[in-house]
């Protein structure tokens, strides 16, 4: 009995809970604060308010653009903030519509046996970010609120003293306490905690109106070249895309959102247009560095980005961790072409030699996918997609822009009506 009490414990401590991704982290917050559509109209309000960066011209939505399904408003590779809206970012902005109340926190599952990670061992998975460094969306949050390349807050005081003279101050007071604003800790982390309520639980942020969704459900027909945009996206000796862009129903009947939330290392062609790169000695390693500084000793994850949601990815104008390409053509002509036309996207020598993987130091280049198919083809073969067939996987992938019905289709879940939301 007492072994059973003991397995027990011990599987609860390893169930990941998450309201969201909310977690247990904001169990404490919760609890005070018993209207949540409350908190999240607050947390709305904190999101659009520009006043709480240090330039005043800068809000959460300057580069989560809910009229560009909450990812970036233009096709720059990095968005511009600071004091000025002069410095420039280290990354392409992802958007934050569909995966936030479904990202798991970040793990990585791994076979005791050393013999047996050899022959398979699974990728780590889940947090937020391109590096998946944040496990709940409050600690995401401040990141942008305290970086210098973004808002740029001196310090936690510096955004609450904002706070404190912000058009909403009276009811940040009503829902969390009187004397709330007094503290800067419980003031800051409920401002954040808002902030997490509105991402989680806004229709906004998963509508589920794209033309996908109505055909999971029978309610759309897709088209010649939609279908074998699809047929090509599930193929696994030639897409493949469909092994991490899950598009397939859930087994309690819930939409997909075209991730598994894993990383991967594509070896996206170096991007000058990030001023960072023109030092060159400067990497972006995704899970082992610069941002992220918890597994810097681990060389197994250096160049590992996680996989972002395909979800509304036809209206984007940048494309991967470093926002290499601006549009979804030349993304998906890279994607089939890497190795077998490594000259179109990477530099070549003046001996004719080709830099693969020039985003990634040499002697982490191992890590590059280069097993799972079209990544394992080799130099001079013909691409797995032609130019048409990348055609009809564009056209399958404007099926998930959200918008072609009123109705949301999300598993069972009760109709909401798509809109932009507006300061």
């Amino acid at each position: 009995m007492l072994f059973l009490v003991f397995f027990f414990a011990i599987a609860l401590i390893f169930i990941r809970v998450r309201d969201g991704a909310a977690g247990s982290a904001t169990a404490a917050v919760s609890a005070q604060s018993s209207d949540d559509e409350s908190v999240a109209a607050l947390g709305k309000q904190l999101f659009f308010d520009r006043s709480l960066s240090a330039s005043g011209r800068m809000s959460c939505a300057s580069c989560h653009s809910p009229a560009s399904s909450y990812g970036p408003p233009n096709g720059r590779a990095v968005q511009l903030g600071g004091p000025e809206l002069s410095r420039p970012g280290a990354r392409a902005v992802p958007t934050l519509r569909y995966t936030l109340n479904r990202t798991p926190i970040w793990f990585h599952e791994q076979s005791v046996s050393v013999a047996e990670r050899l022959v398979e061992n699974e990728p780590p998975a889940g947090g937020f970010a391109w590096d998946g460094r944040f496990d709940h969306l409050r600690d995401q949050a401040t990141f942008p609120l305290l970086n210098p390349n973004e808002m740029a807050n001196a310090s936690a005081t510096a955004v609450v003293d904002k706070l404190r003279i912000a058009p909403y101050a009276d009811t940040f007071r009503a829902l969390f306490g009187r004397d709330v604003l007094s503290s800067v800790s419980s003031a800051f982390d409920r401002a954040r905690y808002a902030i997490e309520r509105f991402e989680l639980t806004d229709s906004s942020f998963h509508p589920f109106t794209s033309k996908y969704d109505a055909y999971l459900d029978g309610h759309a027909v897709l088209t010649p070249p939609e279908r074998h945009g699809k047929k090509l996206f599930d193929d696994p000796e030639r897409g493949g895309c469909a092994i991490c862009h899950l598009d397939a129903k859930g087994a309690n009947g819930a939409h997909p959102v075209f991730t598994d939330y894993q990383f991967e290392a594509l070896a996206v062609p170096r991007n000058m247009e990030i001023p960072a790169n023109r030092d060159s000695h400067y990497y972006d390693m995704g899970l082992c560095g610069p941002l992220r500084t918890d597994k810097t000793t681990i060389t197994s994850y250096c160049g590992l980005f996680k996989t972002p949601t395909l979800r509304n990815v036809a209206t984007r104008r940048v494309f991967f961790h470093n926002g290499r390409f601006h549009t979804l053509r030349d993304a998906l002509r890279f994607y089939v072409q890497r190795d077998t036309d490594p000259q179109k996207w990477y530099p070549v020598t003046r001996g004719g030699t080709v830099e693969k993987y020039d985003d990634l130091p040499e002697r982490f280049r191992f890590n590059v996918d280069v097993i799972d198919p079209p990544l394992k083809s080799k130099r001079g073969e013909r691409p797995v997609w032609s130019e048409r067939d990348i055609s009809d996987v564009i056209a399958f992938l404007k099926t998930l822009t959200d918008g072609y019905t009123k109705r949301s289709y999300d598993g069972g879940a009760s109709a909401t009506t798509s809109q932009v939301i507006h300061p």
